[in-house]
């Protein structure tokens, strides 16, 4: 079988070889190389010609950090998935790393068998939506799952795509030209009917649903 090819891309060189040997032992993954920073990830693409299914991308790096680095995979080489691997679980990192093009984010300490199975639902299906990694991302992913889109109003339309931008909950109200208490109201009902919890929620949905393409 064919293998699937990794690169890792962390400036902690102990979590890095770990995370190597890690995957090396799945049966399905091999990982070709180990990055230190965004940086090293351009300058291997502009010498080498064997390109990696997918890349576990940390966040906070010097020279070019993980949002930034996966930007520029996503408008260069937008086949290549990227998986984010970091500790930070604030909703704007996981925000920026979305509309960036990562197609999931997982914390440091998940299980391993977590790992394993979010390469693979990345690798397979384009995407891995977090369950159970951290609070944060477990508020986030809990999204019922539907056979059919949950049916929305124009303006839920309206405010779910703008909640997947960088906007403040105010200059959403802003550009809809409504008050913030009636915004809050639509994030209220978008979390009641998605049963979602948190923004990142929200996007996940829209992203599922391909309401808005990042």
């Amino acid at each position: 079988m064919k293998k699937i090819d990794i690169i890792i891309v962390d400036d902690h060189l102990l979590f890095s070889q770990a995370l190597n040997s890690l995957v090396s032992n799945y049966d399905e993954f091999n990982v070709i190389k180990i990055l230190n920073h965004g940086k090293e990830l351009v300058e291997y693409f502009s010498t080498e010609k064997t390109f990696p299914h997918i890349v576990l991308m940390d966040i906070k790096m010097p020279q070019m950090n993980g949002i930034e680095a996966t930007q520029w995979l996503k408008n260069n080489h937008p086949a290549i998935k990227v998986l984010a691997l970091s500790m930070e679980c604030d909703e704007v990192t996981i925000l920026q790393m979305l509309r960036a093009g990562a197609k999931g984010y997982l914390l440091k300490d998940i299980h391993p068998k977590i790992l394993h199975h979010a390469l693979l639902e990345v690798h397979n299906n384009g995407f891995y939506y977090t369950e159970n990694v951290t609070n944060t991302l477990l508020n986030s992913a809990g999204i019922t799952q539907t056979k059919s889109r949950i049916n929305l109003k124009d303006r839920e339309l309206e405010f779910l795509k703008l909640a997947c931008s960088e906007r403040t909950y105010k200059e959403i109200a802003e550009v809809m030209c409504l008050s913030p208490k009636t915004i809050e109201n639509y994030r209220e009902a978008l979390f009641d009917k998605l049963n979602a919890k948190t923004r990142i929620g929200l996007v996940l949905y829209a992203i599922k649903e391909k309401i808005v393409l990042l």
